[in-house]
């Protein structure tokens, strides 16, 4: 999963993005439950709204609206993608991305399959940092099975064992683990 890093710092333009676009479209009202809902029914807003993002706005909206004035305003937007960027996101976070259709459920899911081995500190929360040690850890977990077949095979060669193949693997159960974050 080479891009899982990348993905919180994606998470973070997308909401920016897309709350930038919904208060453009209304200046006057600001970025309130009614016009988010307005943005996401008008057919003229198709090509460019970013319509999972939109619909996690939507669902977050009395948690993302701290003043409760009836809009995100700026500020507040600030302060969630400022905290998302620093101290990652939630197991329920990427949940509720994934099921809005932000990303991929399969893209997601490895990392929330993964959370509670990515997730070092034990903060329930994921930081790009996190996600890319962890890759890294794969890789390098990787890595190691295949030097480890590598030596398994050249030995039973060299010893002449007739029942030795080049298919039989001497990859751990927890090496699936990692093999499957990877891809």
């Amino acid at each position: 999963m080479a891009s899982g890093s990348s993905i919180i710092a994606n998470i973070s333009s997308n909401l920016t993005n897309t709350y930038s676009y919904l208060a453009s479209l209304y200046p006057e009202d600001g970025v309130t439950y009614k016009n988010i809902t307005k943005a996401r029914n008008d057919n003229s807003n198709y090509l460019t709204l970013n319509q999972p993002f939109a619909s996690y706005l939507q669902t977050n909206f009395s948690s993302f609206d701290k003043d409760g004035d009836g809009k995100i305003g700026a500020d507040e937007m600030s302060k969630i993608t400022n905290t998302m960027a620093t101290s990652g996101v939630s197991r329920a976070e990427l949940s509720q991305l994934a099921a809005s259709g932000a990303y991929s459920a399969e893209q997601l899911s490895k990392i929330i399959d993964n959370f509670d081995d990515i997730d070092t500190n034990n903060d329930g929360r994921v930081t790009s940092e996190e996600i890319a040690a962890y890759t890294c850890d794969c890789t390098k977990q990787e890595r190691l099975d295949e030097e480890n077949y590598k030596k398994s095979t050249q030995m039973s060669v060299f010893y002449g064992d007739e029942d030795a193949s080049e298919d039989v693997s001497s990859y751990s159960i927890l090496s699936y683990k990692y093999k499957n974050f990877l891809q």
